[in-house]
């Protein structure tokens, strides 16, 4: 009895977990190579990623914030930073909005291994400086909207996007090369200077942060 033979591509996955699986293995390589470089510093993975959470908050989070952040508990949370207090890295003080809240910020030391951290992943940032500025910019377009996605779905962290804020004025400026706008500093901005992580971040209303992510997609 003969045996019915499937094509190579008729048991192809569809498009869309080729996507996430790329997205796993390039997110897999990347956390490899931070984590390569922490072991050699006394590191675990939670304590990696509160250093790289914590570089760009100069004014110091809460442990809440930061246990969520990273989807961990609280308890995870607290015994990384208590090592990471040990070791010179974090400091405690008063958060800027609550004075009876405590506030944690990298200290000096800590700036400099987040810094170290972020460098041991230079092999990636120079593969994706060596593609061509368009196939840059429709990738950077791609994934910010499909982070939209996700958050509207409240699968992702918050973050301090442009969409986000409400400095930002959604396709302000129609049919140009610049059609958003940065109400903050008053000035055009295309999609590709969007920022993900921006120090100046004030969150917008959920429901104008919704409807930008939706415009920003063509919905």
């Amino acid at each position: 009895m003969k045996t019915k033979h499937t094509l190579p591509w008729e048991d192809t996955p569809a498009k869309s977990e080729r996507i996430v699986s790329a997205i796993t293995r390039i997110a897999s390589v990347l956390r490899s190579g931070a984590w390569q470089f922490a072991t050699t510093e006394g590191l675990n993975p939670t304590q990696v990623d509160i250093l790289e959470a914590l570089r760009s908050r100069r004014a110091g989070v809460r442990l809440s914030w930061i246990a969520q952040h990273l989807g961990v508990t609280a308890a995870s949370a607290s015994d990384s930073i208590t090592s990471l207090t040990a070791k010179g890295l974090i400091e405690k003080g008063r958060d800027s909005e609550d004075g009876r809240a405590v506030a944690l910020r990298l200290t000096r030391s800590g700036q400099d291994l987040a810094a170290r951290i972020s460098n041991s992943v230079s092999f990636a940032h120079e593969a994706a400086s060596d593609l061509p500025q368009s196939t840059q910019d429709a990738l950077f377009e791609s994934l910010l909207v499909l982070i939209g996605k996700l958050q509207q779905s409240d699968r992702f962290p918050e973050i301090r996007a442009c969409v986000t804020c409400k400095h930002f004025a959604v396709n302000r400026h129609p049919d140009s090369e610049t059609p958003h706008h940065c109400m903050l500093v008053d000035a055009p901005l295309s999609v590709s200077s969007l920022r993900l992580d921006c120090p100046e971040h004030d969150q917008a209303q959920t429901t104008v942060a919704v409807q930008n992510w939706r415009e920003l997609e063509g919905v």
